[in-house]
């Protein structure tokens, strides 16, 4: 397998092939699976650098099989639905969805939303990465850690990410399309609201209270800001 591996899971095999003709001719490998215990074996199996999956799957669904996954893998994960209920999305995308897309979809739009994903270099320290300290958190760039009173905080690769560009410059008040453009890429169109969704995650993990944060203040009609000082 190349470095450009996919993962196709859907239980309609039309879909599977139509996806899979776009993505062998843009020179991807490309792996199928047809349910949600299938996929999970063929991620473990075969770690692809992404998989396209369905919410809607015999056996387990796509939010479970997410679920799942993300207690071992931060592979990037696309997911698409028939769905059109907005907490169908939020769930997707609050157990670590990088991008969603509902279906009908565009092959075209599928592929190109995949090579953005893949573009953004997922777990890669800056080479003047370095450990951010600040009164009881220390964000740990160059070893990926992140610990707040002495105790280990797991976030996962996009929260870390996410932490890390707010991090850097305590008091700027970014937008979520600047977050957007930091953590996800430049090229990222899905819904902005992802960013909420992580952010929420991300509280959560470092013990803030979203009514009265410490660590991340919400700028109401802007975006976010870390509040801590180096």
């Amino acid at each position: 397998m190349s470095d450009r591996t996919i993962l196709i899971v859907d239980d309609e095999r039309k879909i599977r092939q139509l996806v899979r003709a776009y993505l062998e001719k843009d020179g991807f490998d490309v792996i199928e699976a047809s349910s949600g215990p299938d996929a999970l074996d063929k991620v473990k199996v075969h770690r692809p650098d992404l998989i396209v999956l369905d919410v809607m799957l015999p056996g387990l669904d796509g939010i479970e099989v997410l679920r799942e996954i993300r207690t071992f893998s931060d592979v990037y994960v696309v997911m698409l639905t028939a769905k059109t209920e907005e907490v169908d999305k939020l769930i997707g995308l609050s157990v670590g969805a990088d991008d969603y897309l509902s279906k009908p979809f565009s092959p075209r739009e599928l592929l190109a939303r995949i090579k953005a994903v893949l573009r953004r270099d997922r777990g890669t320290p800056k080479p003047d990465a370095g450990a951010l300290k600040f009164d009881g958190l220390i964000v740990d760039e160059d070893r990926r850690e992140v610990t707040r009173d002495d105790s280990a905080i797991d976030l996962t690769a996009l929260e870390f990410d996410l932490l890390a560009a707010l991090a850097t410059e305590p008091g700027r008040v970014f937008s979520r399309r600047q977050l957007l453009e930091r953590v996800w890429g430049w090229d990222f169109f899905g819904d902005e609201r992802v960013v909420d969704v992580h952010i929420r995650n991300l509280r959560k993990a470092l013990g803030d209270d979203a009514t009265h944060p410490s660590v991340i203040g919400t700028v109401r009609g802007v975006g976010y800001k870390f509040l801590l000082e180096p």
